[in-house]
């Protein structure tokens, strides 16, 4: 059994282990060598391993961008750290027309393992250009596979999966995940791509969470116990390619189903399991119900974010109702601290 740490902790100890087993791979972005480190993600690196594989980077996101493919082109394995997600929008036609085309489009001959590093998440009312999460547009292509992790001993296993493959990898991180803490091995390891993960079995209704709302989901499990329901949830992990083997072979189980993006519903991961469900012939036997932003930009203030993200108890009610006791009324009794539902890891 692994120590005990932190979200943070983890994709740290990932990123130096692989820098140190392979001398290519190499760090770079905006604030990888400042005092705070990316909230300490970065910490040790440069003092380790140099200013030659661990440099900041300026304000030039298309640019610095095109500079990580080009590496990856030649050989080396950039991890390229973005910060907010939203920056992403400045190099779209790198991501895209480049990095996630150029295995295709040069018949195989041709690799980018290239890792890009961003964070999602409202933390501290950042507004509508800095807490948005749009991986539902990076779902969209054909190339880039997806990691959104939601514990530590998921954070390091998919990172050092992401830094080993010749694939340019998205990997997500939420910022109140760093928050987290959990059992870690100290020795290397990996976690495969395409593998959805358990974090509790139940039998009456399935939740799904994407990033942090894994842990909402966990607090809403603790919510509906007390109801009497007992519910499965489920971290998808990775996005893509997305694991619906283990979501069907659970929704078969209960015939209820939530999922929670951590984005915008529309044409999200919710509309895509729902999608999936009724290809399989299971629209008629299973309720779905999906949750996540409200259809409008990111607020900043506490208030209006109440109303647009969803919550452990807002998914503990929408699960009540499911069961059919919409009719009832019903409110958890109690308030659930994020320490209280951490998933300690796969132990």
């Amino acid at each position: 059994m692994g120590r005990i740490i932190t979200y943070p902790e983890a994709i740290k100890e990932a990123i130096a282990q692989e820098m140190a087993r392979d001398s290519s791979v190499f760090v770079l972005g905006q604030g990888v060598d400042d005092p705070k480190r990316i909230l300490g993600t970065t910490k040790g690196l440069l003092e380790k391993f140099g200013g030659n594989r661990v440099f900041d980077t300026p304000l030039s996101e298309d640019g610095m961008t095109g500079v990580a493919i080009g590496a990856a082109l030649g050989g080396l394995r950039p991890i390229h750290t973005h910060i907010r997600m939203d920056f992403m929008l400045l190099a779209m036609n790198q991501i895209i027309n480049m990095a996630a085309k150029m295995r295709y489009m040069s018949g195989g001959k041709l690799f980018v393992p290239l890792v890009i590093r961003s964070m999602i998440g409202k933390s501290w009312g950042q507004g509508p250009q800095h807490s948005q999460s749009i991986y539902p547009l990076f779902m969209n292509i054909p190339g880039l596979k997806i990691f959104a992790p939601s514990t530590p001993y998921d954070a390091k296993g998919c990172l050092v999966s992401a830094i080993r493959d010749n694939n340019p990898v998205i990997f997500i991180e939420h910022r109140l995940l760093y928050y987290q803490k959990g059992h870690v091995p100290r020795e290397s390891y990996t976690i495969p791509f395409g593998k959805a993960r358990i974090l509790t079995q139940g039998k009456d209704i399935t939740l799904i969470g994407v990033s942090q709302m894994a842990v909402e989901c966990l607090r809403a499990r603790h919510y509906l116990q007390e109801a009497g329901i007992d519910a499965e949830v489920i971290d998808p992990v990775c996005l893509s390619p997305l694991d619906m083997e283990t979501i069907i072979s659970s929704v078969l189980k209960t015939k209820k189903l939530v999922v929670i993006d951590n984005a915008w519903m529309k044409c999200g991961l919710g509309a895509e399991i729902a999608a999936c469900l009724m290809e399989k012939g299971l629209s008629g036997d299973v309720s779905v119900h999906r949750m996540g932003f409200e259809f409008v930009p990111c607020p900043t203030t506490p208030a209006l974010e109440e109303y647009f993200y969803p919550n452990a108890k807002k998914i503990a009610f929408q699960a009540y109702q499911m069961m059919g006791r919409e009719k009832e009324h019903w409110a958890p009794k109690k308030n659930l601290e994020i320490e209280e539902v951490e998933f300690k890891g796969p132990f």
